[in-house]
């Protein structure tokens, strides 16, 4: 069995402003971003770790080099496989503007009919992101692996893992700085945790939730 930590990158400015960063170079971690990676590194101290595989785009690598810390035995590797979605003519816009373009419904219902103007399919960062998963689980059976990638990424990984529709995805949250666990054997997977920041669960106490007649309806 080869157990596969998968991490997304701490926040950044453009996950904090809404604005669809993709492929853009110098897209760093924010002040809140660099905390999650130290809370990551306190978090997977323990951890015995065979290799840790990230993007290689820089929010990335940064998150990486701050879970590994002062942890020089472990070797870092990027992996083109694990890169963010090629956005396209998308990339740099602001989330709220792109959810009045007519693909954006589609998205939603349907991502594995999606290619975006300029750029990738969400169908074809599914499979490269799943080929390069499964080439990490081959090279450490009985191990450890830590990937660092970004949600949309993790979400088809964890959606093949379930063994779902690309299409469901959607369903899946990954926030910015959570960890995702997969158990990989030779016959299946398992999902052990999804979107796990160590935060209290995000529920309203019933007390505060809004009742009949207060706008709820």
């Amino acid at each position: 069995m080869t157990t596969v930590l998968l991490i997304r990158h701490g926040r950044t400015a453009a996950n904090a402003t809404g604005i669809l960063a993709g492929r853009s170079p110098g897209v760093l971690l924010d002040a809140q971003g660099r905390r999650q990676a130290r809370t990551l590194r306190t978090r997977l101290r323990d951890l015995p770790i065979d290799v840790l595989v990230s993007s290689p785009l820089e929010r990335c690598i940064e998150t990486a080099d701050g879970i590994l810390g002062t942890r020089p035995e472990i070797e870092r590797m990027t992996d083109d496989g694990l890169t963010e979605c090629d956005y396209g003519q998308w990339t740099g816009r602001p989330l709220a503007e792109l959810a009045e373009e007519p693909l954006w419904p589609t998205i939603q219902r349907s991502p594995s009919e999606v290619t975006f103007p300029g750029g990738e399919s969400m169908l074809a960062m599914a499979e490269r992101a799943t080929a390069a998963v499964s080439t990490w689980v081959a090279r450490h059976p009985e191990g450890t692996v830590v990937v660092v990638s970004h949600g949309d990424v993790i979400k088809a990984i964890l959606s093949d893992a379930l063994g779902q529709p690309l299409d469901q995805f959607q369903r899946i949250v990954i926030g910015p700085g959570s960890i995702s666990v997969v158990q990989y054997r030779d016959d299946r997977s398992t999902v052990v945790r999804m979107n796990d920041t160590g935060n209290r669960l995000p529920i309203q106490p019933a007390s505060a939730r809004p009742t009949v007649g207060g706008g709820a309806g």
